[in-house]
């Protein structure tokens, strides 16, 4: 296994979250997706109890900075876990590192009322946020072209904003609105600011849940804001950097996404050899059969090359490099390593493998958002071409 620096420390740390995804959250699975559809059972159901007992062992909200109540682990050193806590579609909810980004975001660009009182709940797990980038009627891969609006009146921000694949917002206490406020300004980079909504205002509305790939679990809301209202201090950070507040959030979030994708990749990779080993069919094991040792042995190969890749790209950002071009590469390539994975998994186990029997059809559904999310694979690999075109000395290995 490449190293890239993992210390003695990390990796009793990277055990201990081993342990407990694998007997406290997988073994969970089945009860965490009903209380999905049950919020009733969400307020005191299986997710609290796993959420008391990371906080008990010593697992909780790692990542987080410590001067904000987090574990205050260095960069690298959460990049490794992400790889564990993505094992599960709820690991991230259960030891509280699904609200790092955002929180890290509030911490750098909020104010100390923002941080008082949204922020800290934040960490502790007692309220979760939600962002409002992507827009229905407007390609998300060109942010430029967002259509959300605010102006101000008086002492407060109006806003007017049609948002989609705003994840959590129907749980969410606040949404993160980015939105046009300086519609004038020559730099079209320089025209959207961020400013946080809190769900419960008037005139903020969950129009509905969209249904993905036949499933409502995700939870990726459209809102509308109409003439939404909020205090004028709810700017976060200064007007018109908005762009660069959501790239400080995105840019590490890769990271921590094509992690847990090889998390999600390796847990199939074990299933299938567990299928592949247990199932006899026409006169052998299917272990035993060329096409299906083919499967292993590619399966193999594409998630150790994914993740030297991926820790490549985490070990030039932790060293204070843009890593545009390696992080590019990570997110499309460690998309369809997942998508591939997966589906010589679901392969192996037949019909079994696109029931619900095994959480492989539900990790199929998500590999196949990762090409889209947090930038399509064509931009990426648009990204990648023009600069190596620019300068072919920019690859990562020059």
């Amino acid at each position: 296994m490449g190293s890239y620096g993992l210390t003695d420390d990390v990796r009793a740390l990277r055990e201990r979250m081993r342990r407990f995804l694998d007997e406290q959250v997988l073994p969970a699975e089945a009860d965490l997706e009903r209380e999905e559809h049950d919020p009733a059972a969400r307020r005191d159901g299986v997710m609290v109890r796993l959420k008391a007992r990371a906080q008990e062992e010593g697992l909780w909200a790692l990542g987080h900075p410590a001067e904000i109540g987090g574990g205050g682990l260095p960069f690298m050193a959460f990049v490794y876990l992400n790889e564990i806590i993505g094992r599960s579609h709820w690991g991230q909810v259960a030891v509280g590192s699904v609200s790092m980004q955002d929180s890290i975001m509030l911490h750098r660009y909020g104010t100390p009322e923002q941080k008082r009182r949204w922020l800290e709940p934040m960490v502790a797990g007692e309220l979760y946020p939600s962002v409002g980038l992507t827009e229905p009627d407007v390609a998300g891969s060109d942010p430029t072209l967002m259509q959300s609006q605010a102006r101000l009146d008086g002492n407060e921000w109006v806003l007017d904003a049609h948002k989609w694949f705003t994840s959590g917002a129907s749980h969410a206490a606040f949404t993160t609105v980015f939105c046009q406020t300086e519609p004038d300004s020559v730099d079209r980079w320089s025209r959207f600011s961020a400013i946080l909504v809190p769900t419960d205002t008037p005139g903020y509305e969950v129009v509905r849940v969209v249904p993905t790939m036949g499933h409502t679990g995700g939870d990726h809301c459209e809102i509308r804001l109409r003439g939404v209202r909020v205090p004028k201090d709810h700017l976060l950070g200064p007007r018109g950097q908005g762009f660069g507040i959501a790239q400080k959030r995105l840019g590490p979030g890769r990271i921590f996404h094509c992690m847990r994708w090889l998390g999600q990749a390796q847990r199939a990779f074990e299933l299938m050899c567990a299928r592949a080993t247990a199932r006899f069919a026409h006169g052998s094991l299917l272990a035993e059969k060329g096409e299906i040792q083919r499967y292993v042995a590619e399966s193999a190969a594409d998630i150790q090359a994914a993740r030297l890749m991926t820790l490549d790209a985490a070990m030039a950002m932790d060293q204070g490099t843009e890593a545009r071009i390696e992080i590019s590469l990570i997110k499309f390539r460690g998309a369809q390593m997942l998508h591939d994975v997966i589906d010589r998994a679901i392969q192996v186990h037949g019909a079994l493998g696109v029931t619900a029997d095994t959480p492989l059809e539900r990790m199929y559904r998500e590999a196949r958002y990762a090409r889209i999310y947090d930038g399509p694979d064509e931009v990426h690999r648009m990204v990648v071409a023009r600069r190596l075109l620019r300068d072919p000395n920019a690859a990562p290995w020059a």
